[in-house]
């Protein structure tokens, strides 16, 4: 097919699909096959109820995927993932044992011990310029020992507030699910900050190019700083949304999240190297994960059989339109 055919295609092809980004395009092609899929193995796949579960379990990893998306955005990564979300699920559900005030404040409580581990890592990685990797490493170890110490390697105890089902489990509007709502109030916050803020310019323009960014103008520490504390206080929230559903926390209750939340950035088109990628890549990658796993659960493969695929996905997509371009 000639150059000029391929044109008069391409011309004729709607606004929107011309100016979208392959990557998203991918990977909402993958959801469409993957719903496909389901449904031949199941014919409740495609129920409205079923789908609307899905979409609910996806918030949560939504809301985590959607800090871990601002960091990989300024060529950074958050280690820490995984106890920041146990941090805040456990103490938010902690401070309900201390009274209607303690109840009053759980939510916010949980998600400034979030905020504060991300403060650290932004600290470290914007002053003290030590590797993204290994200070969120560090800190996620840190609070690991913390919690450890805190339940005495015991389960904890504590249950989660009613405040804390509500939002996970509650149902503000008929038929759809304050988890859905918060995950797409916080993804049009993100939007916004992304596209409409000088600080969301700010981000892609440290990804590209660091040194530019700071010769420019642009006070680069202090927005990875802030880029850093957002990722911990949505995993954090991300936790206690978590802690909410289950009605109670758990230690490794953030062990899950850590690959799920990079991969679904990733997958959505969003540069590892940082200064490239849309947050509705990150929705599409969201779900994309979700709906995986989800096929996985039905058949009942083993555990090992899951892990095998699910890698085996990631990196075909990464494949496809993952890889990073030869030169910045």
């Amino acid at each position: 097919m000639s150059e000029t055919t391929l044109g008069g295609i391409a011309g004729r092809m709607p606004r929107f699909i011309r100016r979208a980004d392959p990557a998203v395009l991918t990977a909402f092609a993958c959801i469409v096959l993957l719903l496909f899929l389901g449904s031949l193995y199941s014919r409740s796949f495609l129920s409205p109820e079923y789908l609307l579960q899905q979409l609910k379990v996806a918030s949560f990893l939504g809301v985590i995927a959607t800090g871990m998306m601002l960091v990989i955005l300024l060529g950074q990564i958050d280690l820490s993932v995984p106890w920041s979300v146990a941090m805040g699920a456990m103490m938010a559900s902690a401070a309900a044992a201390y009274g209607p005030v303690g109840v009053a404040v759980a939510i916010p409580f949980g998600i400034i011990c979030g905020m504060l581990i991300g403060v650290v890592n932004g600290i470290g990685v914007a002053y003290l310029r030590i590797p993204s990797m290994i200070i969120t490493l560090a800190t996620n170890a840190v609070a690991q020992g913390l919690m450890v110490v805190y339940t005495g390697g015991f389960s904890p105890q504590d249950s989660a507030t009613g405040a804390m089902r509500y939002l996970a489990t509650g149902f503000a509007i008929p038929g759809v699910p304050n988890a859905v709502i918060i995950w797409a109030l916080i993804g049009a916050a993100m939007v916004f900050v992304l596209t409409r803020t000088s600080f969301g310019r700010a981000v892609y323009g440290i990804g590209n190019r660091e040194r530019a960014a700071y010769l420019s103008g642009i006070d680069t520490r202090r927005v990875v700083m802030i880029a850093f504390a957002v990722s911990g206080g949505l995993s954090a929230f991300g936790g206690v949304l978590l802690a909410g559903y289950a009605s109670k926390a758990a230690q490794s209750m953030g062990d899950a999240y850590l690959l799920p939340s990079i991969a679904a950035v990733v997958l959505g088109g969003t540069s590892i190297l940082g200064g490239r990628g849309s947050y509705l890549g990150t929705v599409a990658g969201v779900i994309l994960i979700t709906l995986l796993q989800s096929i996985l659960s039905v058949m009942q493969m083993p555990e090992a059989g899951r892990q095998i695929i699910y890698g085996i996905v990631i990196v075909a997509m990464l494949l496809l339109y993952g890889r990073a371009p030869a030169s910045r």
